[in-house]
């Protein structure tokens, strides 16, 4: 469900996909090729708005909210993660159920562990391996670890055009 708050409409790239379960409203912006999947939520209700970028995708029951927030190219957000920091880098991934508090910025191609907390001011070098709650970082992001989020990230921009493709 798309919805206009305060007289803002939600932008969206042609090429994107958006579920017909998910709920975009306000002062959002999503980038080409983008996915976002049944039960997410992202709630644009701030002066600035959140722009998710090209080929990012955002699963299941994940909620995004926040003033200003960009979400870089070619990002995987995993299920049920919340994300309400300032930046999250391009090329990074955030595993299932972890937290982004406010004021984070998570430099590029980061990988946030599942369930891990990341705590509100904390700001994650580039290529960063992240875990904990609350979260650190815990070493440099491996080569394969690279490679891995790339196709994570390849393959649901393949699937999320079957979506679109089937008019789902």
């Amino acid at each position: 469900m798309i919805r206009t708050l305060a007289g803002i409409t939600p932008k969206i790239a042609d090429t994107a996909w958006v579920s017909e379960f998910a709920y975009v409203v306000g002062n959002v912006e999503i980038g080409e090729f983008a996915s976002i999947w049944p039960g997410v939520t992202i709630r644009g209700d701030s002066p600035d708005a959140i722009v998710i970028g090209d080929y990012v995708n955002i699963q299941e029951g994940s909620v995004i909210h926040g003033n200003g927030l960009t979400i870089e190219e070619h990002v995987s957000v995993g299920h049920s993660v919340v994300v309400h920091c300032d930046l999250v880098g391009k090329g990074s991934l955030l595993g299932n159920n972890c937290t982004i508090l406010n004021r984070v910025v998570l430099g590029e191609n980061s990988l946030v562990a599942a369930n891990s907390v990341v705590l509100g001011g904390t700001q994650i070098p580039a290529r960063s391996f992240v875990t904990g709650a609350p979260a650190s970082v815990k070493r440099e992001v491996t080569d394969k670890q690279m490679a891995q989020m790339a196709h994570t990230n390849e393959e649901l921009v393949k699937r999320a055009k079957s979506f679109k493709d089937s008019g789902l």
